[in-house]
């Protein structure tokens, strides 16, 4: 009788070794070694490798390091086989203050420098945003106590007002690679915040060889303020302008009554439902005077108009409506002696007209008749003659409908040329803003409880390290997605997407899901798939550029800190 090999594992590795991949291409750990060494049996670059992965993996909670090791092949995924409990917490937190005291931001803009030079990311559009990330926990620390940021009660993004916060602001290019981030006070302002990166950016985007003049700044609307028009000097921006700005609602005026758009036509890179249509854009020139300096305004019309204006214009509407029938019903029940009377009464009306009803008035008698039944062989006699007035309340359509126009626009300020190297036409200012919604989809990433649980970390510094984290987690994942969509426009074939569906815009997400089976059994030293990679799984490996090798065979993905592979095989 044949005996049994001595032991079988099998682990679940999923999609995590085409992250691996990318973590090898940047030579992450490498990298983080370098700047962070350690004399300890684990070095920082796999802990942080592991980190990363964990938050990839859809499991929470994420600190837990060593339960998700547990259940993963760690030479296969690590590059280095490792004890669970040689990443327990005590080892993870030490790492977190290494990386903490050598410089978070410092490790990050490392990996993204080289990151945007390995894969040649757009620099020309900057994109900045902020959001906030509610925290358990009570952060009781000294005000006299030298604290990266202060975790506090503020504006909650997360519409967990009773919990406190920490705001995580973040730089992105080519539409959703963030190449800088940094955790800030709970309560800070994004006017502040905007002011701050403005002083920074030019210094920043040196590193990644891009020089003043040849990139334009993306921010929402907090940056128009005073103080953030004059810290941009001759920065090149795009941002929305305040409703709360006399002139946004002047220049919108006038570009409805102009009448004079260029049409833009659908933006949006998913093909429009039956419930969700596609939304049509058309744009306007226009010029607005801030704090004393002359400004490009483009006006902007959607065809799915904004819901909270629709709302505020019929309150409009009803308010005008019920204001005038008061005075109506009021006016209908009065009678006059004489004809001169009633008809003084009914100009007198006509003039009660609101900005969105006006008044109809006709003046009509109303005679009075003698006592008795009315006779049906004679007309009745009329003893007196009194006059009143009928009226009737009617919509002014052309104000309504240039009001309801205007609901659905709104102005984007910039100071983008018209002529040169720069140069964009209103059409190209709005594609350029509405790129702000990658960045966007970050924070819904950042903000997932699948893959951040709740972080009660009792430490600023060590929630700032995992900041670090989190935002090398959303490199990789960004870089994955980029890299898709970049081999689907290349090749012009699109791949498998939900429901056997083929798609011309795959996302991390849905690869994600594509290697939901994959498992790896070990014996011994030998490994092997439980099944054979499917045609789809080969489909998006092909196009991620990451050779098959990196699911049964571990990879040490050894690299140097100028990024120099020393591993057999590598992705792209």
């Amino acid at each position: 009788m044949s005996s049994l090999p001595a032991a079988i594992e099998v682990y679940p590795v999923h999609h995590l070794p085409i992250l691996k991949a990318y973590a090898d291409q940047l030579g992450l750990v490498s990298l983080i070694n370098h700047y962070v060494p350690t004399e300890r049996n684990v070095d920082a670059g796999t802990v942080v490798l592991g980190l990363v992965l964990d938050t990839l993996s859809g499991r929470s909670p994420l600190y837990r390091l060593e339960e998700f090791c547990a259940q993963q092949d760690t030479e296969l995924l690590l590059g280095k086989a490792l004890p669970p409990h040689a990443l327990n917490d005590d080892t993870v937190g030490r790492v977190l203050d290494r990386l903490y005291d050598f410089g978070t931001m410092r490790l990050f803009t490392a990996c993204a420098v080289r990151a945007a030079t390995r894969l040649s990311l757009e620099r020309r559009y900057v994109h900045f945003d902020t959001t906030s990330r509610s925290v358990w926990g009570e952060y009781q620390c000294a005000e006299t106590q030298d604290l990266p940021f202060q975790v506090t009660y503020g504006y909650s993004k997360d519409k967990r007002p009773d919990l406190k916060q920490f705001v995580l602001s973040t730089l992105c290019v080519d539409r959703a690679v963030a190449i800088w981030g940094k955790p800030e006070e709970g309560n800070a302002s994004d006017k502040t915040l905007n002011a701050t990166v403005l002083s920074e950016i030019a210094q920043l985007l040196a590193h990644y060889g891009v020089q003043r003049g040849a990139y334009i700044y993306i921010a929402a609307a907090a940056l128009v303020t005073e103080d953030n028009l004059a810290a941009l000097g001759d920065t090149l921006f795009i941002t929305r302008l305040p409703a709360t700005y006399s002139a946004c609602g002047r220049v919108i005026t006038e570009a409805v009554a102009h009448n004079h758009w260029e049409e833009v036509g659908v933006l949006a890179q998913t093909p429009p439902t039956q419930h969700r249509p596609g939304t049509f854009y058309k744009v306007a020139e226009g010029e607005v005077t801030l704090y004393g300096k002359a400004y490009r305004a483009v006006v902007v019309h959607s065809s799915s108009q904004d819901q909270r204006r629709q709302k505020h214009l019929a309150r409009e509407l009803q308010a005008s409506y019920a204001t005038l029938e008061a005075t109506v019903r009021e006016a209908t029940q009065q009678e006059y002696f004489c004809h001169a009377d009633a008809e003084a009464a009914a100009a007198k009306l006509r003039a009660q007209q609101s900005a969105y009803h006006e008044v109809e008035v006709r003046v009509e008698e109303r005679p009075k008749y003698g006592p008795g039944r009315p006779s049906s062989k004679q007309p009745r006699v009329v003893k007196a003659l009194r006059y009143g007035l009928q009226v009737t309340l009617r919509e002014r359509a052309e104000v309504i409908a240039r009001k309801t126009q205007e609901t659905g626009c709104f102005v984007l300020l910039t100071n983008v040329p018209t002529a040169g190297e720069m140069a964009h036409r209103a059409g190209d200012v709005l594609r350029a803003y509405k790129e702000q919604h990658g960045i966007e989809q970050n924070f819904s990433f950042l903000k997932d409880p699948l893959i951040v649980n709740s972080l009660f970390l009792k430490k600023p510094e060590r929630i700032e390290a995992l900041g670090l984290v989190l935002l090398l987690a959303l490199l990789l994942w960004r870089l994955v997605e980029r890299t898709l969509r970049g081999h689907v426009e290349t090749t012009e074939t699109p791949l498998p997407g939900w429901d056997k569906k083929a798609t011309h815009k795959p996302t991390a997400f849905m690869m994600m899901t594509k290697f939901a089976a994959v498992m790896v059994i070990k014996v011994g030293l030998q490994r092997q798939l439980t099944h054979p990679l499917s045609t789809v799984q080969q489909q998006y490996l092909q196009a991620l550029g990451v050779p098959a090798t990196y699911f049964p065979a571990p990879q040490s993905g050894s690299r140097d800190a100028d990024g120099k592979s020393r591993s057999q095989t590598s992705p792209g």
